[in-house]
């Protein structure tokens, strides 16, 4: 039988190194002088790269380079790149035609005219440029950001026919630069290490070397520094306050830091390659562990979820095999269908993405009821032991008080027994490790299909309430990059397809799950809040009963034997309630059910302002509806999603499985 979908991609995934390279072009006076040097500097420190992450432990994909392949820096590193049997992906700030004519440089309309219908123009200088451009871009994987092809188009057209018009120049410099500045944030957000090629003159310049170079430092992502006057002295930084440090060119290449910032990227802590092996996945969850569903079901109004309080707790997980022709069909189609969109990233979220996330968030949900509910029959058992316990005294049986002691002491043992068997198998560390990867891969689809990534240093580093382990980050992160920028020109239909078909469907529904979830588990809390203070009154009731029997006695209205009689009962009650009301009191902290939901109303919150603002980019001019706005967009809601994960750790991070004390 072959193996399920989800298998392949848990069994074969492997983490691959992401570079980005930037740097000055041919023209620039640093560059023309040492250009040699360079390439030899850049080819020394790919085979050092090179030998570095073969090294590490594991089995690893191919290193890839992002490159915007401007001539110079970018062009002669996308060759070594090749020839070392690397990935070259390209983010262009403008579709490939444009790019190539722009990047070509004519002098004359007629060049321009002819290179934008990707003819040979007559000026052989400019065919060169032109003709290496399109040989080195027809062995990469190019996402083109055109969809302001036309205004980049007629403003530099403008510029040719007329240079001395400097309202079109600088018109057409702007939105040239603001394109090339956010095709390199789509460079940084995707790689571990950006290489720069830089002599520190312009930093300020939307687009350049310098203005890419702040970028990545100010996103987290380290810079390796190559001066142009000196390319084998380079250096590592990583703080932007860097840069105002006068640079040593004593100092030799710090390989040690080269080396820990790649093993970081692909080596993760407390990960092995069989962690994810160990999970399996089962088509329904446990009929052991149902008891924190059943005080949801029952305390968080069970007709407003269309069942019974007492009805069956049974869930079937959704296949991972099933999930693209189910619950995922419409986004597999959408995905599909999108204008000129890419092929191979529709397939691989259906046959990967899709059953990887159906795996993760089954085994999840079955952790988090052997979990929450083990803590919660934890606190029922407490309970159970101290009234059984005393059950004797209102019984009368007295002789057979040994019955009831060995009852209790079989419920302390199962608190004790469940409590070491929840820690040896690590259900809260496991939950929340599975969860993790479940959520940052459930909104996956639409982060993809629109080439949007969180950047490698503004991912969490470990997980919340002293959890250590940060293969979560690491697999959703090397999974998500295995698929990669989508092979696409990013034009405004392209944009209205994935923000109205895929993403918007995505944020409406999270946003309708988070503002249910909330409302339920506030009610919980209210209830499990109430119904706690009502034992803690008719254990006040129940003292007052015997008071008053004793006091009516004594007084002569009552018969004296009364509260004599009534004394083991009363007793009972006077325990029975407390302790009962402390454990309905336990199961509501350890629940957290108010934070909780508070953070679903948060979330709730968020996701509804991210809807609106997704409504109305989409009813807006179709001027409006670019890749910058729509990029925010997704921003937004990997922001939404990550902070919603680290406020849910932050409740039940210290919470593990214990003693109800």
């Amino acid at each position: 039988m072959p193996a399920p979908l989800h298998a392949n991609l848990r069994d074969n995934w492997q983490p691959h190194l992401a570079l980005g390279i930037t740097g000055h072009r041919a023209s620039n006076p640093s560059f023309a002088a040492h250009g040699a040097a360079i390439e030899a500097a850049l080819s020394a420190l790919f085979a050092r790269i090179q030998a570095i992450e073969a090294g590490l432990p594991g089995e690893h994909g191919a290193i890839r380079l992002h490159s915007l392949l401007v001539d110079g820096t970018d062009q002669i590193a996308a060759e070594l790149a090749l020839a070392c049997g690397w990935e070259l992906a390209v983010p262009l700030p403008f579709g490939a035609g444009l790019n190539c004519a722009i990047n070509a440089h004519p002098a004359s309309l007629a060049d321009a005219a002819t290179l934008l219908a990707d003819r040979v123009p007559a000026d052989p200088l400019v065919a060169a440029r032109a003709a290496a451009i399109r040989a080195i871009t027809a062995r990469a994987q190019l996402f083109e950001l055109a969809d302001r092809d036309a205004e980049v188009e007629a403003l530099w057209l403008a510029t040719i026919t007329d240079p001395e018009d400097r309202v079109a120049g600088r018109a057409f410099e702007a939105l040239a630069s603001d394109n090339v500045a956010l095709a390199g944030r789509v460079m940084i957000e995707r790689t571990d290490l950006v290489i720069a090629v830089w002599d520190r003159k312009v930093a300020n310049l939307p687009g350049g070397t310098g203005h890419t170079v702040t970028t990545a430092l100010a996103m987290g992502t380290p810079v390796l520094l190559i001066e142009p006057a000196a390319p084998e002295a380079w250096q590592i930084l990583t703080r932007p306050e860097e840069l105002g440090q006068a640079p040593d060119a004593a100092n030799a290449p710090d390989g040690a830091r080269l080396e820990a910032i790649i093993r970081a990227a692909m080596v993760a802590q407390g990960w092995d390659a069989a962690q994810l092996s160990r999970e399996v996945w089962q088509p329904r969850s446990s009929r052991m562990f149902g008891l924190y569903r059943r005080i949801e079901r029952v305390f968080g109004g069970a007709k407003a979820l269309g069942r019974g309080a007492f009805s069956s707790l049974r869930v079937d997980y959704e296949a991972p095999e099933a999930i693209a022709g189910g619950s995922g069909a419409p986004m597999v189609a959408a995905a599909a269908a999108m204008p000129g969109g890419d092929p191979q990233v529709a397939s691989q979220l259906a046959d990967d993405m899709l059953p990887m996330f159906a795996w993760a968030d089954g085994v999840a949900s079955r952790l988090a009821d052997a979990y929450r509910s083990g803590m919660c029959v934890n606190f029922v058992l407490a309970a159970l032991a101290v009234i059984i316990g005393l059950a004797y005294l209102p019984a009368g049986v007295g002789e057979i008080k040994w019955v009831f002691a060995g009852a209790e002491l079989l419920l302390l043992a199962g608190i004790l027994v469940l409590t070491a068997a929840g820690s040896r198998l690590g259900w809260h560390r496991r939950w929340f490790e599975m969860r993790r990867v479940a959520e940052y891969l459930r909104h996956a689809p639409a982060l993809l299909l629109l080439g949007v990534a969180r950047p490698t240093g503004r991912w969490p580093r470990k997980g919340g309430g002293g959890e250590s382990a940060e293969w979560p980050e690491h697999f959703a992160r090397h999974a998500l990059r295995d698929v990669g920028l989508p092979r696409v020109a990013v034009t405004r239909a392209y944009l209205r397809a994935g923000l109205a078909e895929v993403a918007l469907p995505h944020v409406a529904s999270q946003r309708a799950y988070h503002a249910a979830k909330a409302h339920r588990l506030e009610t919980v809390h209210h209830r499990l809040d109430r119904a706690a203070a009502t034992c803690f009154a008719l254990a006040v009731v129940s003292v007052l009963g015997y008071l008053t029997c004793k006091l009516g006695g004594m007084a002569g209205v009552l018969p004296k034997h009364l509260a004599s009689d009534l004394s083991p009962l009363f007793t009972f009650m006077g325990v029975a309630f407390p302790t009962l009301g402390a454990n309905l009191a336990g199961i509501r902290y350890f629940g957290d059910f108010e934070r909780f939901g508070a953070i679903s109303r948060v979330a709730a919150e968020k996701l509804g302002e991210i809807e609106v603002r997704m409504g109305l980019l989409l009813s807006g001019t179709p001027e409006a509806l670019t890749y910058t706005a729509a990029a925010d967009l997704m921003h937004a809601l990997d922001e939404a999603v990550v902070d919603e994960i680290e406020s849910w750790q932050s409740v039940f991070g210290a919470k593990h499985l214990a003693l109800p004390a």
